[in-house]
């Protein structure tokens, strides 16, 4: 079976591998010059199942409403341009109901859950190495933000999800470098969750791919979709392969693909940032940065070590434009940075980067064959691409194989939609 996979971020690389390792025969198409360049590139890295969660949740609106002229703000609306957004935002209010919300978080930490499974597995088996550690813990500035924190804390222990809740001198000890001035009440901390380079993985699973005979043409944009027994691809110089199957794993792309054929997925970009710094030493002592991964609760805002490195990254941002780098989101990461790891980053060789999430209103992505004849979806998994990534592609492959599935996918079928 030869099968087309457009776009080669980590979902598009994750599924190319599952489906190379099927025994299928599998091409990759993506518009960059490399895997991993646009969402993939620079995100948190963080792999917490227990906190894959949608945002669509009871009481988000209010949240949302109560922060709209904060100076740091998590969720952010960039001007007027973010109106053209208000399908998806109405789209988002009902998905928040209770008993949505219940359903969607089931089925997002069920893959979650097997996804870690899935790149356990295969860095175990492949001696993949993307500097992954074990460890991330969630900061509690004040006893308030603990008493909230108290229905989380169920949810991970009916989840069975390893986790303890540390007081200040605990978290200390498990950071050493945090600011001695900082104010931390106390922390979550989850022992067997962790953080990775996922721009990292992609390559080296591209590379395990490529092994496996999959084929990955780059600076190929697929500018056309023409579904069938033969679904195949217009490309921008004019070629137009054929295939048995095509995986759309485009993210904010796939809807320039999907809607001229009558398939319209409620897609929104939703824009984070982040910034990546080289850690900083004192003569010739320990670095000063975190030891593994952390998230600032107040401001949900993730600082993560990967390698020598440290990246922040946070902020939901509805509207604008992926080419500006907007300055107030990028400097609530500086100051978060600045409070919990001063002076641990060498800050004039720091990147800044801005990414589009590519978000579906209520939550989990959608993963399996569409409606559209030949044409499988992998797509909108938002902030959570990283963590769900392994699972929802081995989803496709047994999928598209006739195998069963390993998990309860029902709610990540794209049938949803019609819904």
């Amino acid at each position: 079976m030869r099968v087309a996979v457009i776009g080669a971020g980590i979902v598009g690389v994750t599924t190319a591998y599952e489906l190379a390792a099927a025994g299928l025969d599998v091409t990759v198409f993506e518009r960059r010059p490399g895997v991993a360049t646009e969402t993939s590139f620079a995100n948190a890295g963080i792999v917490a199942p227990g906190y894959v969660t949608p945002w669509a949740a009871p009481g988000m609106p209010l949240k949302v409403i109560g922060q709209l002229f904060a100076r740091d703000a998590a969720v952010r609306f960039a001007g007027p341009s973010a109106l053209r957004e208000l399908p998806w935002m109405w789209r988002f209010l009902r998905a928040c109901r209770t008993g949505v919300h219940v359903t969607n978080r089931t089925a997002m930490q069920r893959l979650a859950h097997f996804s870690r499974e899935r790149m356990d597995e295969l860095a175990a088996r492949l001696g993949l190495d993307y500097e992954q550690r074990l460890g991330y813990m969630v900061l509690l500035r004040t006893p308030a933000e603990l008493q909230r924190a108290r229905a989380g804390l169920r949810l991970l222990a009916e989840l069975g999800v390893a986790h303890e809740v540390l007081d200040e001198a605990g978290c200390r000890d498990v950071e050493p470098a945090l600011s001695p001035t900082a104010r931390v009440h106390a922390a979550i901390r989850l022992p067997n969750d962790g953080v990775g380079n996922c721009r990292q993985f992609a390559h080296l699973l591209k590379n395990e791919a490529q092994r496996l005979g999959a084929r990955f043409n780059f600076d190929a944009d697929a500018q056309r979709l023409v579904a069938g027994d033969r679904p195949a691809l217009r490309l921008a110089d004019g070629q137009a392969p054929s295939f048995d199957r095509v995986v759309v794993c485009a993210g904010v792309e796939s809807n320039r693909l999907l809607a001229p054929l009558g398939l319209h997925v409620p897609l929104a970009p939703v824009f984070g940032y982040s910034l990546t710094a080289p850690l900083r030493t004192h003569d010739g002592g320990p670095d000063m940065g975190p030891r593994s991964a952390l998230m600032d609760e107040r401001y949900k805002v993730a600082i993560s070590r990967l390698g020598q490195r440290v990246r922040v990254a946070g902020s939901a941002e509805l509207g604008g434009r992926l080419d500006q780098l907007r300055r107030a989101p990028l400097a609530t990461l500086y100051r978060v940075l600045d409070e919990w790891f001063p002076g641990a980053a060498s800050m004039r060789d720091v990147q800044e980067w801005k990414g589009a999430r590519p978000m579906l209103p209520d939550g989990p992505p959608l993963v399996g064959a569409s409606r559209l004849p030949g044409v499988w979806l992998n797509l909108g998994h938002g902030s959570s691409g990283w963590a769900l990534s392994c699972g929802s592609a081995r989803l496709v492959a047994d999928s598209m194989l006739g195998r069963p599935p390993p998990i309860d996918a029902a709610r990540l079928a794209p049938a949803r939609l019609r819904a």
